[in-house]
């Protein structure tokens, strides 16, 4: 059977939007492509008057600047310091809602308003459910310029086949440089990632390590759309 998955992504935020966002609420503004169908649709529901009042709070300038185009109002996370909801998608979910995020590279702002918020709804197609984090998706690791080459070397010591990022608008090789002028180092893991929480200890102890796209007891609420319809893991897990 051929899978949709632009549209299941759709859905999957469509439905988010409407069971999770309501009047009133400060919602952290997700970043990648899944989630930009959710900022259109709480931008379509503002344009309708379903939705009043909303504060953004965006993951990336990308995600900024397609909020104010779509007539969104946003905030900053330190005028308002906790978040309602946010709606975010991912890479790789796990059978405990563990996540890899970072694709669209801006993991770090989207961990800082994720721990910043009351409910973190993650928004996925069926094609990124693994049984185990690194199973498919490169696990993101955003590190310090100065002494970048000494990281990729720590990362290769803990068993990573790590790759610089490369910026895809540059004609060269530049390296991709994150919102806060950092790098990122694609991690892939032949075996995928055995011990997840061990790993994220062993980063963020490392020097030069900025951030790490391992979302780990971060969601609240994890929805899933595939053919057979939508499923919401969380408090009660539901297929819809």
């Amino acid at each position: 059977m051929h899978i949709n998955v632009e549209e299941l992504k759709r859905q999957a935020a469509e439905y988010a939007v409407a069971h999770f966002v309501t009047s009133g609420m400060v919602i952290g503004l997700g970043t990648g492509s899944t989630a930009r169908y959710a900022v259109e649709a709480i931008a379509r529901r503002l344009q309708t008057g379903q939705l009043r009042d909303i504060v953004g709070i965006p993951t990336s300038r990308a995600t900024a600047r397609t909020a104010l185009r779509l007539g969104i109002p946003l905030g900053t996370l330190n005028d308002h310091p906790v978040v309602d909801v946010t709606i975010d998608g991912a890479d790789e979910v796990d059978p405990d809602m563990n996540l890899i995020k970072g694709r669209g590279g801006a993991l770090l702002w989207e961990k800082i308003v994720a721990a910043a918020s009351r409910q973190e709804v993650i928004i996925v197609d069926e094609t990124k459910r693994v049984a185990r984090l690194g199973e498919r998706a490169p696990l993101p690791v955003e590190v310090i310029p100065c002494g970048w080459r000494s990281t990729f070397a720590f990362l290769e010591s803990l068993g990573a086949e790590p790759q610089l990022r490369v910026d895809p608008y540059d004609a060269g090789d530049a390296p991709y440089v994150t919102d806060e002028h950092h790098y990122i180092l694609d991690c892939y893991f032949p075996n995928g990632i055995e011990n997840p929480h061990e790993l994220a200890r062993t980063l963020k102890a490392r020097p030069g390590v900025v951030e790490h796209g391992l979302f780990l007891n971060l969601a609240t609420h994890v929805v899933i759309a595939s053919t057979h319809g939508i499923e919401v893991l969380g408090e009660t897990s539901q297929v819809f």
